[in-house]
């Protein structure tokens, strides 16, 4: 196993009626003008914003707001969050939402304590120094970003979508409210647990020993993850199968199913962040398309990982030879993806996607992990092409 730091200062308030206690979780940062940063007109139509304006307004706190956020958050909109923010004097940011809006959120608090252009973060040019602070209400079991230290913008010049992190940006606290989940539509609710399911497979390939308890922190969580996707498919308003996942989704993202590796191949995430960026597809669905193409072309490297997970997480009887099974175990997540109505291919996606197109997502994924991407199997070019070639 490798020496690591496992670092989780948020503080966590969870379950039914939880988002009633943000004043006062706000007072506690000692802060003199909040923005409230939010996404579209859902968090208006269900009272979660009035809630938490009177929420405020009892602890005489002053709040300005700005809305907007769209799935592959915006990096126009952080700019002008930034300039809301020091035209109101803003000190503390209260993010309401998902992951989207937690991660512009994080970018407005960069913005705000470093010199610059924020896009020189993400774009990998400089480090950040500081945050402002920041806490979340979550309303979407997905990104993890309520306990993560990452943060993923889309550059509407050339549809660049780019993650950055660093410990700066971690909230403060995560209200986390499972019944707030269950006005989601199906299809997002069944991404969201992609991406969570995905958060933990992405730690859990590489070339690295792990830890016996660390694998089986992660497998539980996965097993866990599809259990409840399924119950959620069936009964969405099934208060515990939510609560299950909205757990899962933050302790799929903060560090602990990673804790002893090398941190992981990001492979698939990286090869969505193109598709994404090119095509504004849903996260969560956008792996679910590719990550059988990644599995199929990379397991050959490190055959062991894919057959303790064949065996261990999707049921495959250990009968055969090592390519059986782990052909098996792909198929089996695919078969997972299915059932809740899931993609496995870009054209599932609704994407016809040309060579042109491959060739810019490619390439585009080449600079951002300057022609370096993965653990289990290091990908150029070519083989990023050659992945979104079989996932077409």
């Amino acid at each position: 196993m490798n020496n690591f730091t496992y670092y989780t200062p948020t503080k966590v308030v969870f379950g039914r009626d939880t988002d009633k206690q943000v004043g006062q979780l706000v007072k506690e940062q000692n802060c003199k003008k909040v923005l409230i940063h939010y996404g579209g007109q859902s968090a208006k139509r269900s009272g979660l914003l009035d809630r938490i304006k009177a929420s405020l307004e009892a602890e005489h706190i002053d709040y300005v707001e700005l809305g907007g956020v769209v799935p592959n958050p915006r990096l126009s909109l952080v700019y002008e969050g930034i300039e809301l923010c020091k035209k109101e004097s803003v000190d503390f940011i209260l993010a309401v939402g998902g992951g989207s809006v937690i991660d512009s959120s994080k970018a407005i608090g960069y913005g705000m304590t470093n010199e610059g252009d924020v896009w020189d973060f993400y774009d990998k040019k400089r480090q950040a120094t500081a945050c402002l602070p920041i806490g979340a209400v979550l309303t979407i079991a997905a990104a993890g970003s309520e306990m993560s230290d990452s943060s993923v913008i889309t550059k509407e010049e050339g549809w660049i979508k780019r993650g950055y992190g660093s410990n700066y940006c971690r909230c403060k606290f995560a209200v986390m409210n499972p019944e707030l989940t269950m006005t989601l539509p199906d299809y997002q609710t069944a991404s969201g647990c992609t991406d969570i399911m995905m958060h933990t497979m992405e730690r859990y390939f590489d070339q690295s020993r792990t830890m016996e308890l660390t694998d089986g922190i992660a497998e539980a969580l996965m097993k866990t993850v599809m259990k409840n996707a399924v119950i959620l498919r069936d009964d969405p308003k099934n208060y515990d199968a939510r609560a299950e996942i909205m757990w899962a989704g933050s302790l799929s993202h903060n560090g602990l199913t990673g804790c002893g590796s090398e941190g992981g191949d990001w492979s698939t995430h990286r090869l969505e962040h193109e598709l994404g960026g090119l095509f504004d597809v849903a996260h969560g669905a956008g792996l679910a398309a590719v990550w059988g193409s990644w599995a199929r072309y990379v397991w050959k490297d490190r055959p062991d990982r894919f057959v303790k997970f064949a065996v261990n997480v999707m049921g495959v009887e250990p009968n055969g030879t090592d390519a059986e099974i782990v052909e098996k175990g792909i198929c089996a997540v695919e078969d997972f993806y299915r059932s809740i109505h899931m993609p496995t291919s870009i054209k599932e996606l609704g994407i016809d996607v040309t060579d042109e197109q491959i060739a810019e997502l490619a390439r585009k994924c080449s600079i951002a992990a300057k022609d370096n991407l993965g653990k289990v199997k290091v990908l150029h070019e070519a083989d990023m092409a050659a992945i979104y070639t079989m996932a077409r």
